[in-house]
């Protein structure tokens, strides 16, 4: 007999709008005619319509396909054909297009290039401020195995904020990260502040913390000088990724800020629908 096991119900809190209006259409247009990526779509992202739509989206450098296998990441996983060395100059002159005041740069995991992509990195960001100075910007940059020559090539290029996720809670690294160690990324958020720049992470939650274990991770990232936090909820991409454990309430969100705040924690944004980039323009 196959046990009918019951799955928790999606709640009212967690629709989004489906992607419409004149600036979600130049957001897409701009994508596809200078071929490319963003983590908002590889990564299905809820608030795509509502961040395209203000005339924002995360570009991701470095292809499409992680050399990773996160059991929450909807990123294709595999081998990387090559490393697109005119990138740089396309995603600057996208940039410049959209004219936006901020911008948000990620990459998937290139463990099989020797540098993990530092030099991309390090172009793309240049490239970027050399064609619109005055513009921000925030690099949501991987797990570099403790190679810290390529951490610090990756963001000595003048970014303003630099972001590596923890993603989960201490417990579930091996479920939810396999390729990844807690404490080496909490010494990549400390070493990337001690080359002076603000530091950010982001934790999902409902894949079967507890709330001590939220609160564990809030204080290793404050000992480790994270300056800002975001805490969302984890939405199952498909079928073949790990399943929600639980949904969290608005209000526990909220719960978590006020504690997050009151460790000492600078900025904490917490809500279901949050992810690493929403309202990334707030944190610089």
């Amino acid at each position: 007999m196959i046990e009918n096991i019951q799955r928790p119900r999606k709640p009212e809190w967690l629709k989004v709008k489906i992607p419409i209006g004149e600036n979600y259409k130049k957001i897409r247009n701009l994508v596809d005619a200078n071929k490319l990526h963003t983590i908002c779509e590889s990564g299905n992202c809820p608030n795509m319509g509502e961040c395209w739509g203000a005339g924002t989206a995360t570009f991701m450098i470095l292809g499409n396909v992680c050399t990773r296998s996160c059991s929450f990441c909807a990123v294709a996983t595999g081998r990387p054909s090559f490393v697109d060395y005119e990138e740089p100059q396309r995603v600057a002159k996208a940039i410049s297009l959209m004219q936006v005041k901020h911008a948000v740069i990620t990459s998937v995991n290139r463990d099989e290039l020797p540098d993990k992509g530092a030099q991309i990195w390090h172009e793309t960001v240049r490239a970027i401020k050399d064609i619109c100075p005055d513009i921000t910007i925030e690099t949501l940059i991987p797990d570099v195995k403790a190679d810290w020559n390529a951490l610090e090539l990756m963001i000595s290029a003048g970014q303003e904020v630099v972001s590596h996720n923890m993603e989960t809670v201490k417990r579930l690294y091996r479920k939810v990260r396999p390729q990844a160690k807690y404490e080496r990324s909490l010494e990549q958020i400390q070493r990337t502040k001690d080359y002076g720049k603000r530091t950010k992470s982001g934790v999902m939650l409902g894949l079967g913390e507890t709330d001590d274990e939220v609160y564990e991770i809030m204080k290793d990232l404050k000992e480790h000088h994270c300056d800002v936090l975001t805490l969302g909820q984890y939405l199952q991409p498909t079928k073949m990724h790990l399943e929600v454990d639980h949904f969290i309430h608005p209000d526990k969100f909220l719960h978590f800020k006020e504690v997050g705040l009151a460790m000492g924690i600078p900025y904490v944004e917490s809500g279901p629908m949050v992810r690493s980039s929403y309202h990334a323009e707030r944190h610089v």
